[in-house]
């Protein structure tokens, strides 16, 4: 589950590179919802790990 985690994030600042560094303009809308999506997801996943590790 962890590893579900950090691939999301690495998602996540992908997305977010390309939606807040204005690289590719097209898209920004689209890598920002991405990277929102993501970021949570990530957070969940981490939590979800944390919580079945300590069972």
């Amino acid at each position: 589950m962890l590893y579900w985690a950090l691939m999301f994030l690495v998602v996540a600042l992908v997305a977010g590179v390309f939606g807040f560094g204005g690289i590719a303009s097209t898209a920004t809308g689209m890598a920002q919802i991405l990277f929102v999506i993501a970021l949570v997801v990530f957070a969940i996943g981490l939590f979800a790990g944390f919580v079945r590790r300590n069972l």
